[in-house]
């Protein structure tokens, strides 16, 4: 995680849960980024109260539905997480619990981003570009895709 954000210096990062208190190392270690976090499955007796298991609003001008993906059973399938996605009218859902990294465009042009795992399987990070309220940009980042970026 410390890797990823030097090496793409974001506005934001999503923390999407599993570990939560990680995310808060992070966001106290680097204080001139924003961070938004979930709690993940293995983060049920971790979080704090006010954590919550999904959010949604805006970041960086684009509403984004932000979750774990446990409580939509995303290694069933996504059909509840995009309904619930789609019912909230955001450009992007971004979720995570499979550690499998995808980015794709759904036909009616719902973002789609699971950004794998920062520690495993190679380790990969997502990111969202945007400009104004659209999304420009929308990519899984590997290590060497961040070696790059430095």
């Amino acid at each position: 995680m410390r890797y990823a954000i030097r090496s793409i210096k974001p506005d934001a990062v999503i923390h999407l849960g599993d570990h939560y208190d990680d995310g808060q190392s992070m966001a106290e270690e680097f204080p001139n980024v924003t961070f938004h976090q979930v709690c993940g499955n293995c983060d049920r007796y971790r979080c704090p109260p006010f954590a919550r298991e999904f959010l949604c609003y805006s970041v960086c001008g684009v509403k984004l539905y932000m979750t774990h993906g446990h409580i939509h059973g995303v290694k069933m399938g996504l059909y509840r997480l995009l309904k619930d996605a789609r019912d909230n009218g955001v450009q992007a859902v971004v979720y995570g619990h499979t550690h499998i990294a995808d980015c794709h465009q759904e036909v009616d042009g719902l973002w789609v981003l699971n950004p794998g795992s920062c520690g495993s399987f190679g380790g990969s990070a997502g990111l969202i570009q945007t400009c104004g309220n659209k999304i420009t940009d929308c990519r899984i980042l590997r290590h060497a895709d961040m070696e790059e970026m430095i």
